[in-house]
């Protein structure tokens, strides 16, 4: 925002505005009226706001507290013997410590600066700044600046915070801030300043023969009448925001970015809400299946190591136990061995009154024990297995009374 647009309150008057750049030079010329109207040009235009020096002590403090946020407790309570009113009534701004090591401050009724605002925020002015006249006098090394308006003056010399006095007592004001000037060392005294005033021609008018009898307490006398007022010598110093600004503390403007995060703030906290809602839902979920999944791991050891007895370790359980599935049946496993007995049965046609007494299977081969009537009989089993295409081989028998046990071996032919 490059230009400002500078407003003047006025105790008993019109308000009166103009506009500066960023520069401090007036692009637009003072006017005067009612707050209403100069509501259009705050538009893309920083809004500072100049109140009555009367209104406002301008004053300094060598409180030696560090930080804002402890200056703000320290100062109201150093200056308290300066102020007529309550200072739990008071507004105290803070200023940069300056290079004397004190630090500059603005005091103002809690009530007035309220009402100035309300006053402002009706007319739909949003100001960033508000700041003292006497705070925006200029300051010169080696002069006294001097602003005589309305029935103030204010004087300002550098280094020094200014002094607003009535104008009744204007040999007064200029005796008081002079007497400052002056060393209790002899020899040490300061050169002489020279004075510049600024001054409406009504003014100047009625306070010139006073001013002409101060004329050899300084070096030179410089008048600059002001025909439209003191806002344009003002106007400068507050549109580069050279003065202590009342909106802070509790007055303070949120800047843009902080009221966008006051609209958004309840929306962010029920997303953050959400947010944590889920990622604890998920973080129970994938606890749950883990612990699902560490209680399938133990059922998947148990079972393999009930399938496959004296293995240990059940890394790739089921890659291991599909393999050995595939090495039982590739190597004659249990669909040979049903094979095996279906060709038995068949040939027991051949000697009915044989029984089978037990019965081994390994790799393939079928180990049997018959009860035959005699060895004729067995002998008849194993001629029908092998016309069935398995090889049959009697390994042994004896004769047990009226019947005979043999021993039977069979499998695959060619196996």
């Amino acid at each position: 925002m490059s230009e400002t647009l500078v407003i003047q309150l006025r105790d008993g008057a019109a308000p009166q505005w103009l506009v500066c750049d960023e520069d401090g030079r007036i692009t637009v010329n003072a006017m005067s009226g009612t707050l209403e109207q100069a509501g259009p040009m705050a538009a893309s235009r920083r809004v500072a706001v100049i109140v009555p020096a009367s209104d406002a002590l301008v004053t300094d403090s060598d409180a030696p507290a560090k930080g804002a946020a402890k200056l703000a407790q320290v100062v109201p309570y150093a200056l308290e013997e300066r102020v007529a009113d309550e200072i739990e009534n008071l507004h105290f701004a803070i200023g940069e410590r300056a290079e004397n090591g004190r630090v500059p401050v603005t005091v103002v009724a809690r009530a007035r600066l309220d009402a100035w605002l309300a006053e402002l925020r009706a007319a739909g002015l949003n100001p960033s700044a508000l700041y003292s006249e006497a705070a925006l006098v200029p300051a010169m090394p080696g002069q006294l600046i001097a602003l005589l308006e309305d029935d103030t003056v204010t004087l300002r010399a550098a280094d020094a915070p200014p002094l607003v006095m009535p104008v009744l007592s204007l040999t007064d004001a200029f005796d008081m801030v002079l007497a400052t000037q002056q060393s209790p060392v002899e020899g040490l005294e300061p050169a002489p300043l020279g004075l510049l005033l600024y001054a409406g021609h009504d003014e100047w008018r009625a306070h010139e023969q006073t001013v002409d009898a101060l004329r050899d307490r300084f070096t030179g006398v410089k008048v600059q009448l002001l025909p439209a007022g003191s806002l344009a010598v003002l106007a400068p110093a507050a549109a580069g925001g050279d003065a202590v600004n009342l909106l802070q503390g509790a007055y303070a403007i949120a800047s843009p970015l902080e009221r966008g995060w006051r609209a958004w703030r309840m929306a962010a906290v029920l997303a953050a809400t959400l947010l944590c809602l889920h990622i604890g839902a998920r973080f129970f979920e994938l606890s749950r299946l883990g612990r699902q999944e560490a209680s399938l791991d133990s059922g998947i050891e148990d079972a393999f190591r009930a399938a496959m007895p004296g293995q240990q370790n059940a890394n790739n359980a089921k890659r291991r136990v599909a393999q050995r599935l595939a090495e039982i049946r590739g190597g004659g496993g249990s669909g040979a061995l049903l094979s095996a007995l279906s060709a038995l049965a068949t040939a027991r046609t051949a000697a009915p009154s044989a029984t089978v007494e037990g019965l081994t299977y390994r790799n393939g081969t079928l180990d049997l024990q018959i009860n035959a009537p005699d060895a004729a009989s067995l002998d008849a089993i194993g001629q029908q297995l092998r016309a069935a295409q398995w090889s049959a081989d009697i390994l042994g028998g004896s004769a047990n009374g009226d019947s005979y046990r043999g021993r039977l071996q069979v499998r695959k032919a060619g196996a």
